[in-house]
């Protein structure tokens, strides 16, 4: 394929070379015959010497040209003689699956995603398990619906639930199909094919592959790798920080504030009475502050919940080492 393509090149070279050349001989031919009435006897004598000379020169351009165009046919006869195997079959089998396609809207790509993934989850969880390349490819050709980004997607959300699950192996499994359907999904945006065309070459490439190729799926699938665990930390502290603010508002007193955060707020003294539940403490510490801080600090405490005035003192007592 490599010297049949070669050859193409270099024919469809030298026969522009040769059309050039063929335009400026018989441009030049042209203006040895406009000129040809000028200048006297010595002058047309050289003037017909040359004028056959550009003649001769151009018949044989002419032959040369009939020769590529010829030759050119002859190519073209041999390319469509070219055995089928999975290069040839992908850039025509799939030539025109693209050119209809509308945009699709965000929503739509939404819309989309969840769809396949409701519909088809077990066989892509299936396919996230799978080791060998044989076993890949062969799974693919038996689902080829499969060979799309919402898959790739899939499997990255997957891989993403087992990190914060702690599932180390099995994330990392996942996760070398997800490159291997983005090297699949990159391959077909090059060759401008339909994905679902090409896995067999991209499978065929990778069985055989040199140390570069291999080099650049592994430094791929790394850096996918940090970025599942990236996202798994953030979707972690969200989740965290979204309980320590559920564990906050049941906190609340009647007043709206947290007791946790009234009661790191309090003087020292005011947090020991509460710690040994002594009410008589509390008051004795209430009483050495000054009136405008103690009337503070007492209506934090009941807005919180850290003080409950209509109750007893024993209840007080009670609900306040609680708390």
């Amino acid at each position: 394929m490599a010297n049949l393509q070669k050859k193409g090149e270099d024919l469809e070279n030298n026969s522009a070379e040769c059309k050039k050349s063929l335009e400026e001989a018989q441009g030049h031919l042209r203006q040895l015959e406009e000129g040809s009435t000028e200048g006297g006897e010595d002058g047309d004598e050289e003037r017909q010497a040359e004028l056959k000379e550009v003649q001769a020169k151009l018949t044989e351009l002419k032959k040369d040209e009939r020769m590529f165009k010829n030759m050119i046919k002859e190519y073209q006869r041999d390319k469509k003689k070219l055995p089928w195997n999975v290069d040839t079959i992908n850039k025509e089998g799939f030539s025109k699956s693209i050119l209809n396609i509308k945009p699709e809207k965000k929503e739509e790509k939404v819309d989309k995603n969840k769809t396949i993934v409701d519909l088809y989850a077990e066989e892509i969880k299936h396919f996230g398990m799978l080791r060998r390349w044989d076993d890949s490819q062969m799974y693919l050709s038996d689902n080829p619906h499969l060979v799309c980004e919402e898959t790739a997607n899939c499997l990255v959300v997957t891989c993403i639930d087992f990190e914060i699950d702690e599932k180390q192996a099995l994330m990392e499994q996942v996760a070398h199909q997800a490159i291997v359907m983005q090297f699949i999904l990159d391959l077909a945006q090059t060759l401008k094919v339909d994905p679902r065309g090409c896995f067999r070459q991209f499978f065929s490439k990778i069985k055989t592959a040199d140390k570069p190729y291999l080099d650049a799926f592994d430094h791929e699938l790394e850096l996918l790798k940090e970025r599942i665990r990236r996202c798994a930390r953030i979707r972690m502290e969200s989740t965290m920080k979204e309980l320590e603010e559920e564990e906050r508002q049941k906190r609340l007193g009647p007043g709206g504030l947290d007791p946790v955060e009234v009661y790191k707020s309090l003087p020292k003294e005011i947090q020991r009475s509460f710690d040994e539940k002594n009410i008589q403490m509390l008051q004795e510490s209430m009483n050495k502050l000054d009136p405008e801080e103690g009337k503070y600090h007492l209506k934090r405490c009941i807005d919180s919940g850290l003080w409950v005035p209509d109750s007893g003192d024993g209840d007080d007592e009670d609900e306040e080492g609680e708390d």
